[in-house]
């Protein structure tokens, strides 16, 4: 009996092992098939954006231009309806490890937020001071388009030549929304009109216009001879005083003749449906619930917080007037302006950059991993300059060939003073967004779709802000000006909350809004006529940035209370960053099972 009785358990201890093998070689199989399944849906996506595909350095489609009709959006909703039945169908959740289990989720939470917004497809404006197709043309032939062969510049050719096709698309989106009586206000239609215009060059100036100058210089670079070189220069000038002209001429007119439908309210209130849609918009742009209300005094308690900081700073410098008499003096004393003129604004470009070079020599006491590709600093091209943001990152290429860059808008150097430069350095290039995003697109064995495209407002634009405090933190900003610099640009996104939700919810007009920012800033009246215009072409995103902030610190504190002295600021920040971008309350429960996890240890070794 006993023999038998050993053998039994013998028996069931193989059968078990057998059983376990086959989890875990089910386990692996889900995983494979799973993360097969979603890098293959991301490229299929963006193997039908050929634009998008150039952003991403995938080239097979340079010739073309991207398919923008409203249809193709309703198509894209289908599939993403689709691709939710095959997600619940094919893959158990069970059998997913955690990294699969991670992109599941983030997989399914963005599909649901997308298809969230179909009652609002019509809701936002095809074309703004602050995006559209009027100016990706451009942007993507100047700063994607590489021209390495002649055929990378026929195609570059074909695309100048396919502009009509793309603008008559979006004069369509224009058309249905109109329909619908979603039509952005005048100004903002005067914003793109002027940059239109701009655009449109005669034979006299073409020679200056900016992507002629581009395609002539990258031209120029290939080893061809004279006489192709001219042939390839004569075909693109062509192409750009007929076929682009003709597209960008026919937008200019439309619009013109739309400014008599304009929406004569600026809020998403006024919208079919509107205080919901903002509501969707708050959700969206900062991946946690949150009310209008709750943003709306969050923001009025920040104001009041850091106009406390900053009249110590005021009394610290010996100032002996009051805070908004500090204001104008910080807008209008020369000493905190370079001058408007090409070497103020070279100068400009070399300080931001020795900046970021100074920060790189900090970042072995504060992060684990740092960015394998470079990080340039470069002034906002002149077509755009005049309405883009006063500063902006764009990432680097996927494969790594293209580096970040940190734009500074220099049009207007009384717009960029040099006590915020720091701030803004930190911002935009190390350790903000540059750290933050190649970091994302450099890592490994994660699906796509999470590490590009940075969905999540407030994780991208939180960590921007918390980038701005982190170097004050070891001991930078030592000049009081600068760290007023860093309480202004604080300031600036505690306002928009504050003016957001004015705008959007409670009403407000754009002098209102506008007088908000002047009364509480030391912003000039140009920043504050800007950022009140982006909030009204851009419902809610301007508050991720705070309560992305907001987050980050308070997960930050939590952990550091818990864990106190087992508390690794480097740590942290891995965590934070070494799962590319995701929403806010997923980042709370890895902060919380992080905090679990280091308590558990420590209890254990006790």
């Amino acid at each position: 009996m006993r023999i038998i009785s050993i053998i039994s358990i013998f028996v069931l201890f193989i059968l078990s092992s057998c059983s376990n093998d086959f989890k875990k070689s089910e386990n692996i199989n889900q995983n494979t098939e799973f993360l097969t399944w979603i890098d293959s849906v991301w490229k299929a996506k963006v193997d039908r954006y050929p634009a998008l595909q150039t952003e991403y350095g995938f080239h097979e489609n340079d010739d073309k231009w991207d398919n923008i009709t409203d249809s193709m959006q309703i198509a894209e909703m289908n599939i993403l309806t689709k691709n939710i039945k095959v997600l619940t169908e094919r893959f158990d959740i069970k059998n997913l490890s955690d990294q699969a289990l991670k992109s599941f989720n983030i997989y399914v939470y963005n599909i649901e937020t997308e298809l969230a917004s179909a009652d609002y497809q019509f809701h936002n404006y095809p074309v703004s001071q602050m995006d559209g197709w009027h100016t990706k043309i451009p942007s993507t032939l100047i700063n994607q388009h590489k021209i390495e062969n002649e055929s990378d510049a026929k195609n570059y050719i074909l695309r100048v030549q396919k502009t009509p096709k793309l603008m008559s698309q979006l004069i369509d989106n224009l058309e249905n929304r109109k329909e619908r009586g979603v039509v952005a206000p005048e100004l903002i239609l005067d914003y793109v009109i002027e940059s239109i215009d701009n655009l449109i060059s005669t034979e006299s100036n073409v020679k200056t216009h900016p992507i002629y100058t581009d395609f002539k210089q990258k031209v120029e670079k290939l080893s061809i001879s004279k006489d192709e070189n001219d042939r390839l220069i004569s075909d693109f000038k062509t192409s750009l005083l007929t076929q682009f002209n003709d597209a960008y001429s026919k937008l200019s007119e439309y619009l013109n003749e739309l400014k008599e439908s304009s929406n004569q309210t600026i809020g998403a209130y006024s919208l079919p449906n509107g205080k919901e849609y903002y509501k969707y918009q708050l959700k969206k742009n900062n991946t946690i619930d949150i009310t209008p209300n709750e943003v709306f005094s969050y923001g009025e308690q920040e104001v009041k917080r850091i106009h406390n900081e900053m009249n110590k700073i005021k009394n610290e410098v010996g100032f002996s007037g009051d805070l908004n008499s500090f204001f104008k003096f910080m807008r209008e004393y020369s000493q905190f302006y370079l001058p408007n003129t090409d070497k103020g604004k070279q100068t400009y470009l070399d300080s931001a950059k020795a900046i970021i070079d100074t920060m790189k020599t900090e970042l072995d006491k504060l992060f684990e991993v740092k960015p394998k590709t470079d990080l340039v600093v470069k002034k906002v091209e002149e077509y755009r300059e005049k309405s883009a943001g006063k500063a902006f990152y764009e990432p680097p290429s996927i494969d790594g060939t293209r580096p970040g860059i940190y734009y500074a808008n220099l049009y207007d150097m009384s717009g960029m003073p040099v006590y915020q430069m720091e701030a803004l350095a930190y911002h935009e290039g190390i350790p903000g967004h540059h750290m933050q995003i190649a970091i994302s697109q450099e890592l490994e064995n994660i699906p796509k779709f999470r590490v590009v495209g940075n969905l999540y407002v407030s994780y991208v634009e939180g960590w921007g802000l918390y980038s701005e405090l982190l170097p004050k933190e070891i001991g930078y900003y030592k000049n009081p000006y600068s760290d007023f610099g860093r309480l202004a640009m604080e300031l600036w996104r505690a306002c928009r909350l504050v003016v957001d939700v004015g705008i959007h919810e409670k009403g407000w007009d754009r002098q209102k809004a506008i007088d908000f920012y002047n009364n509480n800033t030391p912003a000039s009246m140009g920043e504050s006529v800007s950022m009140v215009d982006r909030h009204i072409v851009m419902p809610g995103q301007a508050t991720g940035y705070k309560i992305g902030m907001r987050h980050i610190l308070e997960l930050r504190e939590k952990a550091k209370s818990k864990l106190k002295d087992k508390f690794d600021i480097k740590r942290f920040h891995q965590l934070i960053l070494n799962d590319g971008p995701i929403p806010l309350f997923m980042l709370t429960d890895k902060i919380d099972n992080w905090i679990e996890n280091e308590t558990n240890i420590g209890e254990s070794n006790e």
